[in-house]
């Protein structure tokens, strides 16, 4: 959904190799849901006691719309573009370790979760 061209000849793009932003959340609960919007996102358990949310962002063309919020326990983050418009966008979540991460309001697996 977030990649889309619509007859931009020779305009590629790819988050994989834009800058990254970061953004970090104090984070307090035993409980976060991620909102991704069906944005790539990589949830990640780490030694630490906030949620750091990294994001990278590419596009050629079209209205961009990025934003990243943490409230009441739900995290929503969102990158993409509309109208003529193509772009790629990804992020990767740290979050405390034992903390119970849902996806979208469904249960999710974490990678680094020991």
């Amino acid at each position: 959904m977030v990649a889309l061209g619509l007859g931009l000849a020779g305009c590629s793009v790819d988050a994989s190799t834009a800058a990254p932003e970061s953004k970090v959340f104090p984070f307090r609960g035993t409980t976060l849901d991620v909102r991704t919007h069906e944005v790539a996102a990589d949830l990640v358990a780490v030694d630490r006691e906030d949620v750091k949310v990294t994001r990278w962002f590419d596009a050629a063309a079209g209205s961009e719309h990025l934003s990243w919020e943490l409230k009441r326990g739900v995290l929503d983050i969102d990158a993409g573009c509309s109208g003529f418009a193509i772009c790629d966008a990804k992020f990767r979540v740290e979050v405390p370790k034992g903390v119970t991460v849902l996806r979208d309001g469904r249960k999710s697996g974490l990678r680094g979760d020991g």
